[in-house]
């Protein structure tokens, strides 16, 4: 793979990294009621997901989904309604207090993680489409795929400490009816999100 286009993956791939969607806005809400180490920790929670999906992509997946347009609508509003459902849970629930949220586990926080990246088929079509750009075919595609992994990996760990330390930032500021509207600001995004997906045309 040449330099040239890892110069251009690099901070194309970060913008990607930094687009503010639901695991994003996730551990920005997690610093502002838990800190900066247990948010970052939480969400590293999804790599492995991420992970999972690049090998899937190397090894064919997009072929997969391709071929078999019911495979894609299955994932597509399974996603969808998963978002939903966990929008409507930050949307409806009360206001949290902070002894309520100090008892919050790191594996929960994990799990809640990867939860979000397992049910947003948006990772799928971003490595499906956007990693092939980067594939020199005439060369090991595996061993490109990786390496266009371990960058992306890399990267969103830096997306998940910008977010935290601003969450962290704010958690001055946000009160527990402030947090609360916080909240239902995330929830409404993710339920917004899903809708989006789930009524979005097939192309």
């Amino acid at each position: 793979m040449s330099l040239t286009l890892l110069a251009i993956f690099i901070p194309a791939c970060f913008a990607l990294n930094l687009s503010p969607g639901p695991n994003n806005l996730l551990a920005f809400s997690n610093a502002s009621r838990l800190g900066f180490w247990p948010a970052l920790a939480g969400g590293l929670g999804r790599l492995p997901v991420f992970a999972a999906m690049i090998a899937l992509v190397a090894l064919g997946l997009s072929t997969l989904l391709t071929t078999f347009e019911a495979a894609l609508i299955v994932v597509k509003y399974a996603g969808a309604a998963y978002l939903i459902y966990v929008g409507w849970k930050m949307w409806s629930a009360p206001a949290p207090s902070e002894a309520v949220s100090k008892q919050t586990s790191i594996l929960a926080l994990m799990r809640r993680d990867m939860s979000f990246a397992a049910a947003n088929p948006k990772a799928i079509a971003v490595f499906t489409a956007f990693f092939p750009q980067f594939i020199d075919r005439s060369g090991d595609l595996l061993s490109q795929f990786a390496l266009l992994g371990a960058l992306f990996l890399a990267l969103e760990v830096a997306a998940i400490a910008i977010y935290a330390v601003f969450g962290r930032a704010m958690s001055h500021v946000l009160t527990p009816p402030r947090l609360h509207r916080l909240n239902r600001g995330v929830g409404g995004f993710l339920i917004f999100s899903g809708l989006t997906m789930a009524l979005k045309p097939e192309s």
